[in-house]
């Protein structure tokens, strides 16, 4: 069965989370150094995970503000999608809005009581969890 990867694209890092077998859940698999001012983007680690785990669809988080407009840090998920595009032409590529979904992440980090270090390290994947968790039970996915 082909599963669905989760991406939060950020500045110094993507956080990935995978989706199990039947599509239902989202789990955080690892977190991506990349250095996108030098024009690293992780894109072969990406391409890796999508060949290793049978990925037919990749939801990048789209981060938009609260009036619906699209910033920096959108535009860097736009160009990062083109690009996955390009590398990926077999792999049904998405933009997912992910607006508060590094805040739940958060939230749900301190309500666990994960220290301020331990959440540091694990930030980007829980948010790639919420981004992917939310397109999957999204009944309308916008495909």
């Amino acid at each position: 069965m082909s599963r669905t990867l989760g991406l939060d694209v950020g500045t110094k890092t993507v956080g990935v989370a995978l989706s199990d077998a039947f599509g239902w859940t989202a789990q955080g698999l690892t977190t991506l150094k990349i250095d996108s001012e030098n024009g690293n983007y992780g894109i072969d680690k990406v391409e890796k995970i999508t060949k290793e785990n049978d990925v037919t669809k990749i939801v990048v988080g789209l981060p938009k503000h609260m009036n619906n407009s699209i910033g920096e840090s959108g535009e860097r998920s736009i160009h990062f999608s083109k690009l996955l595009e390009n590398r990926l032409p077999d792999v049904k590529i998405l933009l997912w809005d992910e607006r508060l979904s590094t805040a739940g992440a958060e939230r749900t980090l301190l309500e666990a009581d994960v220290s301020r270090k331990k959440r540091k390290a694990v930030i980007d994947k829980m948010a790639a969890v919420f981004i992917l968790q939310g397109y999957l039970d999204n009944p309308v996915k916008g495909e």
